[in-house]
């Protein structure tokens, strides 16, 4: 079963998928926010395109563990994606996640441009590679 990751912003949705095995993630696209109809409409083409059966979703908590606007937007956003596609939708605390995908393409040497445009894609890629390592340790 394959396993979806995303990374829920206001303007972009960063979307990562696992393998078949559930153990790797990889970057797939960025979904521009047009609106959360649209927004859906396409994952769930991607849910049913590659058979996900579940759907890991970024929950930007901040830093003293109190949720914020964004956090209220991705549980709001993340319960719309569950009632309209029926693929459970899991919470992924993912503090730092973005400042973590910028420092890896910072390293990988990753002109500023080209960083702005996958930031997202890599950030929904950290976050469902962290909810694998967990579930495979669980295991």
């Amino acid at each position: 079963m394959r396993v979806l990751g995303l990374d829920i912003g206001t303007k972009n949705i960063g979307v990562a998928l696992s393998d078949e095995l559930g153990i790797l993630a990889q970057g797939k696209e960025v979904i521009l926010r047009k609106s959360d109809k649209y927004a859906i409409a396409r994952i769930k083409e991607i849910v049913e395109e590659f058979g996900v059966g579940k759907i890991v979703a970024g929950l930007p908590i901040n830093m003293d563990g109190s949720k914020g606007a964004r956090a209220e937007d991705s549980e709001r956003f993340s319960g719309k994606i569950e009632k309209e596609i029926s693929v459970p939708v899991i919470l992924w605390d993912e503090r730092l996640s973005t400042k973590e995908a910028e420092d890896v393409m910072i390293r990988a040497d990753i002109s500023r441009k080209k960083r702005k445009k996958v930031i997202d894609k890599v950030a929904a890629q950290l976050i469902l590679q962290g909810y694998l390592d967990s579930e495979f340790k669980r295991e």
